[in-house]
């Protein structure tokens, strides 16, 4: 526990409210060693960036009052020891009873040491925590929501005893300290089993990693062993059904793939023999034997759950004013209550009712639902995202996606798929169409430029043999060069043919096609046209953009004829073409200038820098790709529609923040002056406070109603 480490998480027991959160992050940052400390009341778990040893940390959190462990599972269930148990509530509730009911039956009113015996139990037993958390908290030189517990009901069980013994009162106030004690544990309960249904989506993916797997030895035997010990170049038997338990390559076998947890996409995907694959997908029928190439924290899944629970853990701009708020907020309620009284009593009331007016400011105020508002919808937000093929990276895009009056598509790989087809030959010599075909492909034939793909891919469909190419060579900007049968060959642009010297037809093969042209010397012998099909969904994307009032506009390298046709088909607005990969960025700075909320689609990998520029970056990444975009939302799957989808949840989740806030200080806006007026008895003003923490939790629960295109 005492060694060093970079990044170390802790779970914390004992928080109670946003107050605790405040205290805790300052008493981890002023820890020498700690860069950074993200502390999060949902999840119970303080994220601490830096050099300073667990040992020293955990002695810090002690100090300030709470009790803390290395994590040693970050995604599981957030169910501290200091969350209620219910026969805890259900005793509460048994003891409370008998002295509730007589304000709706006065005939039920129980004997005053009746009364003092039920609550007796219920201050002392079922009491203790807010005492014991309480102290701990004052100890620490701060406040918290079980100061305000403890202090209230304390006084409404005191005046009750005074009035009991000194002046032998029928009228006493032991169903009001007692009812808030139950209702507040009755809260807290139900308040832990909401927590754990807001990350409930991240447990999901933490659950998709197998815990064992069948290695095959050196002999070929089969022998099973526990997931985490398998290391890269291990490989790996997979059943029929069963879960892969390491990203690796196929080596042996097909199936059909479900990655459906991982990526959001509902069809199984077809895999053989080098194919890569992820862990926590399902294997279909067919039996598979993979070679493992990452496991842990640098798969697949691992990275995933490393990225929603980096998103879950931050903050975004506006949970500043939360914390503002939260390390005055008990002081500031303490206060209140204290001019209640005084108040009351300069105001001609008894002691007894300028007493109980005083306890309602304190059993009312909230600071959990505060506490809990954001990291609340985050967790649900974010999760809901990841299961639907959605990484948000950093909430900052949450906010920035609510203003997103424009989005700018990168064209090829993105709108497009980036990969070339050969749609039109012409033969400009007396050479034939096979001919001049062979010749092209074998130029192109140890080059990965898509159009030499495309190029190859034609000729094998049409099962040519290809002549041998001597002095073979690419020519920077130009295209491939190479000797034939004593001839020498040039693949390019119409740019570079044009340089060479060789005239060129003025007509065209295919409107907006790109075009290579092959010449023999200087003379053009051929001509090709390829196109970059639509990428499935591309069309129906920009339409749900433009039907939400987003305008769309595209980037392109390409040239201007080819990205016109291309966004004439797509239905977008604004077309930048011949733009290079360096200008990209210099684009959407254009933009931006021209008072445009900007986000930027692209591959995460040329546009980053546009991507960077953007105010909101959207990275398409295509299965084990995923890791390297760096955008605020990255796409699991190269699937445009989900970039509608993305602002779309992004901003629900943006707006449900703002309406739990809302509901946050609303409440404690009215409820304060109201309880402080005397228009709230301390019980009603129990049953608001359990009930204030619940119901923000209920309000970020109901983001999982989303659904993409809904």
């Amino acid at each position: 526990m005492g060694s060093i480490m970079s990044s170390l998480s802790l779970k914390i027991d004992g928080m109670t409210c946003a107050a605790c959160v405040t205290r805790l992050e300052k008493a981890l940052n002023a820890v020498p060693g700690v860069s950074a400390a993200n502390v999060n009341l949902a999840t119970e778990i303080a994220r601490v960036q830096g050099t300073a040893p667990a040992a020293a940390l955990i002695e810090a959190v002690e100090d300030a009052g709470y009790e803390a462990a290395v994590a040693a599972d970050e995604f599981a269930a957030p169910v501290g020891q200091g969350a209620p148990r219910l026969w805890e509530v259900l005793l509460g509730v048994g003891l409370t009873l008998p002295l509730v009911l007589p304000m709706a039956v006065p005939s039920l009113m129980l004997p005053g040491i009746v009364q003092l015996a039920l609550a007796g139990i219920v201050q002392g037993q079922l009491g203790w925590r807010f005492y014991l958390h309480g102290w701990k908290a004052l100890r620490a030189g701060s406040g918290n929501m079980d100061v305000l517990v403890a202090l209230g009901t304390t006084a409404a069980f005191g005046l009750s005893l005074y009035l009991l013994f000194v002046h032998g009162g029928h009228h006493l106030y032991f169903e009001a300290s007692a009812a808030v004690i139950t209702l507040v544990l009755l809260g807290k309960y139900l308040e832990a089993r909401a927590k754990r249904e807001t990350g409930a989506a991240l447990r999901a993916l933490a659950a998709l990693r197998p815990d064992k797997a069948i290695l095959i030895g050196p002999d070929g035997a089969e022998r099973e062993v526990p997931a985490d010990s398998l290391k890269a170049g291990d490989v790996v038997s997979v059943r029929s059904g069963a879960r892969l338990p390491a990203d690796g390559v196929i080596v042996e076998g097909e199936s059909a793939l479900d990655e459906a947890l991982l990526t959001g996409e509902s069809l199984p995907v077809a895999k053989g023999p080098g194919d890569a694959v992820v862990g926590g997908s399902v294997n279909g029928e067919g039996r598979l034997h993979v070679r493992v190439t990452a496991t842990g924290g640098k798969a697949f899944l691992g990275t995933i759950m490393r990225m929603v629970a980096d998103a879950q853990g931050a903050k975004p701009p506006i949970q500043r004013l939360v914390d503002r708020i939260s390390a005055i907020f008990v002081p500031v309620v303490v206060g209140i209550a204290t001019l209640t009284i005084l108040g009351w009593l300069i105001a001609g009331a008894g002691a007894e009712a300028a007493i109980i007016h005083g306890v309602a400011v304190l059993v009312i105020a909230c600071p959990c639902a505060l506490g809990l508002a954001t990291p609340a919808a985050i967790m649900v937000g974010t999760g809901l995202a990841a299961k639907n093929g959605i990484l948000i990276r950093d909430p900052a895009a949450l906010e920035a996606a609510r203003t997103i009056d424009l989005v700018v598509f990168d064209k090829t790989g993105t709108l497009t798929e980036g990969k070339p087809r050969l749609v039109g030959l012409q033969a400009l010599a007396d050479l034939t169409e096979e001919e001049v075909l062979a010749i092209a492909a074998a130029l192109q034939a140890s080059s990965d430029h898509p159009l030499g793909l495309a190029l190859r891919r034609a000729a094998e469909a049409r099962n040519l043999a290809l002549p041998t190419v001597e002095g073979g060579r690419s020519l920077a900007g130009r295209g491939v060069a190479g000797t034939v049968s004593g001839t020498d060959y040039l693949l390019g642009s119409p740019r570079a043919a044009a340089e060479a010297g060789a005239e060129l037809p003025t007509d065209t093969i295919a409107e907006g096609a790109t075009e290579s042209i092959l010449l023999a010397g200087n003379r053009a012998i051929a001509r090709f046209a390829f196109e970059d099909g639509d990428r499935p969904g591309s069309a129906e994307a920009v339409a749900q953009l433009t039907a939400r009032g987003v305008a769309t506009a595209m980037l392109s390298g390409d040239r201007r004829a080819a990205a016109e046709v291309i966004a004439r088909r797509l239905k977008i607005g604004d077309v930048r073409a011949e733009v290079l990969p360096g200008d990209k960025a210099a684009a959407i700075a254009d933009y931006r200038g021209q008072g445009r909320v900007v986000a930027m689609v692209g591959d995460g990998l040329n546009d980053a820098p546009a991507l960077a520029a953007a105010d909101l970056g959207i990275a398409m990444a295509g299965g084990v790709d995923v890791a390297l975009a760096t955008a605020g939302i990255t796409l699991m799957r190269p699937d445009p529609r989900l970039v509608p989808a993305a602002l779309d949840l992004a901003a629900a989740v943006s707006a449900k923040i703002r309406s739990n806030l809302f509901w946050a200080f609303a409440y404690n806006v009215v409820g304060i002056p109201l309880a402080a007026a005397g228009l709230l008895s301390p019980v009603v003003a129990g049953i608001a406070m359990a009930a204030s923490s619940v119901s923000v939790l209920g309000n970020a629960l109901l983001l999982r109603r989303w659904r993409p295109g809904r």
